[in-house]
């Protein structure tokens, strides 16, 4: 099963936030991007970078519990502890997989967007 390197994603994701933030201007926008309005103007730029690191620090944190979750109960069942079966062990495994690689494409989309707007002349 495949490990995240959690501290060393959210690093890169900081210092390509930090770097976005010293290079192009974030204007405060009527939408966070997640469906939920934020007043123009109330919210700076540091509240909204803050608000998506923390948002996608807590989204890396459930996939990790969830692989953790699944290497318990593949350990459980090696064990031949009588109250996990089979199909529980591959669910869970399979719910861990899809997450991580769900994780992976957000990360690759979002250097992408990073990479497009540095490459904008303003």
């Amino acid at each position: 099963m495949n490990e995240i390197n959690m501290s060393r994603m959210m690093s890169d994701l900081h210092r390509l936030a930090a770097q976005a933030q010293a290079k192009v201007p974030v204007a405060p926008t009527s939408m966070d991007g997640m469906g939920q309005g934020l007043a123009p103007g109330k919210v700076g730029q540091s509240d909204e970078i803050s608000g998506f690191g923390s948002l996608f620090s807590k989204a890396i944190k459930e996939v990790n519990n969830t692989q953790q979750t699944a290497a318990k109960l593949k350990k459980a069942f090696e064990a031949g502890e009588p109250n996990v079966d089979l199909p529980q062990v591959m669910v869970a495994s399979q719910k861990a997989s899809v997450a991580f690689e769900a994780t992976l494409e957000v990360r690759k989309h979002l250097l992408k967007v990073y990479q497009d707007v540095m490459s904008m002349q303003v």
